[in-house]
């Protein structure tokens, strides 16, 4: 899949500056900054030449390597990184970690990631999820699929991929470990914020949830991030992978809508 022969290299577009402005407060009325990260040429250059034609897109930097991630998302201020989850050298899932333990979750301001791979229930996709990444997209995934996987990685949203909730219970099936080894207390939650997390648990988006509950978008949000305070968690990925660990989400209604 990979040739290993390819060179390392890190390129930043024109506008590719760090003068952007804070990644979390894109409203969604500029471009979404994204850099990619794999090392394959010819995928790259697929990836910028469909992606940078799209006004809801600028992409901003690439690497070949993910050893290079940190240092790049500092010198162009990523929204979004796209990245390979397997690659020689530093792989997508050392990156995500790299990325979160240098610039934190979305919510401290860091960047999205969104994992690409060729195999949708892959163990490093998992992996790369459990790390910090917002979602997951197979590589022949349609550009419209992309583009709406790249915007729900920056809003943190939704946990993106086409067989996310599947492949988070199948690898948690038997699984007691915790998220940061420290002990959850789901007991703190109240009816509504356990509520919300069952449904986070299943795929849905904060718009999804809003309309299950007939509650405004702003109050889903409220939730969700009162969950993530109270359990101790980074982002809504953990919440998704503990709440299929702690058994919050009965096995086979993941993504039942």
């Amino acid at each position: 899949m990979n040739d290993p022969k390819e060179p390392r290299s890190v390129s930043i577009s024109d506008h590719g500056d760090a003068t952007a402005s804070d990644p979390a407060q894109n409203t969604g009325s500029s471009p979404i900054r994204l850099v990619l990260v794999d090392d394959q040429e010819l995928v790259r250059a697929g990836l910028r030449m469909v992606l940078g034609a799209r006004p809801e897109v600028d992409v901003v930097g690439e690497a070949t390597d993910g050893a290079d991630v940190v240092d790049l998302v500092a010198r162009t201020s990523p929204d979004v990184v796209l990245m390979d989850v397997r690659m020689p050298g530093t792989d997508g899932i050392a990156a995500t970690r790299a990325i979160r333990d240098a610039y934190g979750s979305r919510a401290d301001g860091g960047p999205g990631v969104l994992i690409l791979t060729t195999f949708d229930l892959d163990e490093y996709v998992y992996d790369a999820l459990r790390a910090g990444a917002g979602g997951f997209l197979v590589k022949d995934s349609p550009v419209e699929d992309l583009l709406t996987g790249i915007g729900h990685v920056h809003r943190a949203d939704a946990i993106v991929g086409p067989r996310a909730t599947e492949l988070i219970e199948h690898f948690t099936s038997g699984a007691s470990a915790e998220p940061g080894g420290e002990p959850v207390r789901l007991e703190e939650l109240t009816p509504r914020e356990h509520e919300v997390l069952e449904l986070i648990a299943t795929g849905r988006t904060n718009a999804e949830i809003a309309r299950h509950l007939v509650l405004s978008e702003v109050t889903v949000k409220t939730h969700v991030g009162r969950i993530l305070t109270k359990l101790d968690l980074r982002d809504r990925t953990q919440a998704v992978i503990l709440a299929y660990e702690r058994g919050v989400v009965r096995v086979g209604h993941g993504d039942g809508h």
